[in-house]
């Protein structure tokens, strides 16, 4: 068996014998078996051939198989499902996993199939030629059977050429609706969000004409054709409840990667406002009729709904204090925090690997699931936070913000700042990408719910 990587910089020519192209991962939904094509296009190991100057090997290609993962399915019950012979299946799959981890390949992922006549020449009877996946949105994986009877699996890596681009507007439906009708992803609107996580409701505060940038990192291949996106440079919001902009940057004394205001600010807090996205704040931290109950009662948190295996992240940095069930909280976990506060986070569906008393957790680690464990009505994270032993309200704290640059270090950013800021003047208006989108549904609005996640698809995450 042999594996090697090369360079994917040989033109459209080699990558069409490849049954390359940019592969959308959209989980495809239709019931029907995989799409059967017939042979029009050559063996892709002759491509293979003619770079490693290998003897020629025997060609007699019947026809190429297209298929997407199902839920559920591992690579090998979709090569069984496809027509593959159980044995060259195992085969195929065990050069594949030298240059695939196994476990990342989701639901959606499309592979294509090469068949050919078995050694008998009967048409009925048909062996496994190869196979090729996309694990990443850069990254090709070619397997193929060798004239010898082995297996070779080859990596194409894509040659990518970096550039920016920049979305912006006025708020009219919501911001993830105006993003990606200017070439942006899913993940740039939830990289958005979690910078102003610490500034803005988004529950309640965006309105209608608010204005929102963001300049984000691009990659494109070597005909031009976008990849894929990258990192977040650039993110401002001023509307009527915030004006503030953030520039990422990364000083150079702890290599800790940051947002920084104008100023060099830190644009994380102490506690994060709201530990968890997707949700929609349905009850308010006060005196209250209890849901179950039936009498009026402190409610000692704030509730945010939302589907059943929603991530739930920390709130801050600290030490957990307890961790499983505990009376009516359902699945239950309590972190001890600097300066007199705790954080509290009920009704979990279940909890992250590794949860337990006296784990250290960072702020933004994923903890647990939503879930409707104890008294509960459905589905909820019931959130709370002590100072010294007494409930607070978590929408209203004025909590202690993270570092401030001086120095050397203030310097480099405000040459940073200048880079991006000329970035983001190269771009003036906002122009439509060819991009499309291949996350999680979410949107950002300024309506009352504001991010909204399909429950199927968080679920298959979750576990």
């Amino acid at each position: 068996m042999k594996n090697s990587s090369f360079e994917w910089g040989l033109g459209a020519s080699f990558v069409a014998l490849c049954g390359a192209g940019l592969v959308s991962l959209t989980v495809d939904a239709r019931a029907s078996d995989a799409a059967t094509f017939n042979a029009g296009a050559e063996d892709p190991r002759l491509a293979l051939t003619s770079l490693y100057k290998a003897a020629t090997p025997d060609i007699g290609l019947r026809e190429i198989r297209e298929a997407s993962v199902r839920r559920n399915e591992t690579l090998s019950g979709l090569l069984d499902r496809v027509g593959a012979p159980r044995f060259d299946a195992n085969d195929a799959v065990h050069a594949v996993s030298d240059l695939v981890d196994l476990r990342r390949i989701l639901p959606g992922q499309d592979v294509r199939i090469w068949l050919e006549p078995g050694d008998e020449g009967d048409e009925a009877d048909v062996r496994l030629a190869g196979m090729s996946l996309r694990p990443d949105s850069d990254r090709q994986v070619l397997v193929f059977r060798t004239s010898g009877g082995d297996w070779s699996a080859q990596e194409l890596t894509a040659k990518l050429s970096a550039s920016h681009h920049k979305v912006s507007g006025a708020i009219e439906d919501s911001i993830y609706s105006a993003a990606l009708a200017q070439g942006a992803r899913d993940q740039q609107v939830v990289d958005f969000a979690s910078i102003f996580a610490y500034d803005i409701d988004f529950q309640r505060d965006p309105r209608v004409g608010d204005e929102f940038e963001i300049l984000y990192e691009t990659f494109a291949d070597e005909r031009g054709n976008p990849v894929r996106n990258g990192d977040v440079l650039f993110a401002s919001y001023h509307g009527s409840a915030l004006k503030k902009n953030f520039y990422r940057f990364t000083p150079s004394d702890d290599g800790v990667t940051d947002f920084f205001d104008d100023e060099g600010q830190s644009a994380r807090k102490f506690l994060m406002k709201t530990p968890i996205n997707g949700a929609r704040l349905s009850s308010h931290f006060g005196n209250r009729r209890h849901p179950v109950l039936g009498y009026n009662k402190l409610h000692k948190g704030t509730d945010f709904a939302a589907p059943r295996g929603t991530p739930i992240y920390a709130a801050g940095n600290g030490v957990i204090e307890r961790a499983g069930p505990f009376s009516t909280y359902g699945n239950y976990i309590r972190i001890r925090h600097a300066n007199g506060y705790q954080t509290a986070y009920a009704h979990m569906n279940g909890f992250a690997k590794g949860m337990r008393k006296g784990r250290r957790v960072r702020q933004g680690e994923i903890i647990g699931y939503v879930g409707t464990t104890g008294r509960s009505t459905g589905p909820h994270l019931h959130y709370e936070v002590h100072l010294n032993g007494n409930p607070v309200n978590a929408m209203r704290l004025k909590l202690p913000t993270g570092r401030k640059l001086e120095g050397d270090q203030l310097e480099a950013f405000l040459a940073e700042r200048q880079r991006i800021d000329q970035m983001r003047a190269e771009q003036a208006g906002p122009k439509a990408l060819p991009v499309p989108s291949m996350d999680l549904p979410i949107a950002i609005s300024a309506s009352q719910d504001v991010l909204a996640i399909d429950p199927d698809e968080i679920s298959s995450f979750a576990n």
